[in-house]
């Protein structure tokens, strides 16, 4: 992820163009002007392909491609904008059950509260893992034979909250905790399954393949027409023209096309590994129970930063 001021433009735009998935858009836009210097030469040089097309109609077009161009960007932002506020409630959730448990465990407990900081701290980092290239339970933290159940099982983050939900049912036949406090940490173990479940729908449903196809099609007619358009009216000044329109249109369907699935590694999805550290070093703060440095140090930004 990126992060920049706003009021600083000029960083921002040098920055902007470090990303892979700009840098692929600037050779995109360069094979367009080759493709614009050849119909310039065909129109201009040899006077072959020299087509009329009606102003109208290629006004009719650039409205349809812009209205298309805005539901598509609007639609993966939805997206991105909901994957980001589901680990926001994830946030919530993690903290405001340790901070029940806190409340509940004794102060002398400390294996019990290194027992629970664990397992809850352990369900965003499974989490990440299942939202992208799989779960890595060496960054885990659990007995062996709770290991060896969560190695063992379909979905890791449903067997944590499971083997949270049946420890804390241990704690009430031990008369530790009261039925009552129940009720106030049962709503956290089901936020944290709804944010589970949430994530994976926005993963699972990608945009539908003909409206992805369509639009790209869409963009590639608009921009091979274009040139054929302006070249008698612009000339050889047709090839600069059509490169920044080009680059505007293939520019919002790839940035579309990056946060539209905002869990993956891309520089502009979510920074859900940082999110993921961030909790365990607020979980293991409000248990009062001490965080080895350099797994606090995982919790720094590891995303892009202009200043």
């Amino acid at each position: 992820m990126i992060v920049y001021k706003t009021g600083d433009w000029w960083k921002a735009l040098w920055h902007f163009h470090t990303s892979s998935v700009i840098l692929l858009l600037l050779r995109r836009v360069a094979l367009v002007g080759v493709y614009n210097l050849i119909i310039a030469l065909v129109v201009l040089k040899y006077h072959f392909l020299s087509i009329q097309i009606g102003r109208e109609y290629f006004s009719f077009l650039g409205i349809m491609l812009s209205l298309l161009l805005v539901f598509r960007t609007n639609t993966a932002y939805d997206r991105y904008y909901e994957g980001r506020r589901l680990w926001g409630q994830l946030v919530s959730h993690c903290r405001g059950l340790a901070m029940e448990l806190n409340a509940i465990l004794p102060r002398h407990a400390i294996r019990s509260r290194l027992y629970y900081a664990a397992l809850i701290s352990n369900f965003p980092l499974a989490l990440k893992g299942a939202l992208r290239n799989g779960v890595q339970f060496e960054q885990l933290e659990a007995t062996p034979d709770i290991m060896d159940r969560l190695q063992s099982a379909e979905s890791v983050t449903t067997c944590l909250v499971a083997v949270l939900q049946e420890s804390i049912e241990q704690l009430r036949q031990a008369q530790i905790i009261d039925p009552i406090h129940l009720m106030t940490i049962k709503p956290h173990l089901l936020g944290m399954m709804e944010v589970n479940g949430s994530c994976e729908r926005i993963k699972t449903t990608p945009i539908p393949f003909s409206y992805s196809f369509f639009i790209k099609m869409f963009i590639t007619l608009f921009i091979g027409i274009m040139p054929i358009v302006l070249v008698d009216t612009c000339g050889y000044l047709m090839i600069p023209i059509t490169m920044v329109g080009a680059y505007v249109m293939l520019g919002l369907e790839m940035i579309g096309e990056e946060i539209e699935q905002p869990f993956g590694t891309d520089s502009n999805d979510l920074p859900i590994t940082q999110l993921a550290n961030k909790i365990r070093v607020s979980v293991h703060d409000v248990l009062g129970v001490e965080l080895p440095h350099f797994k606090k140090a995982l919790a720094a930004p590891p995303y892009s930063v202009v200043h």
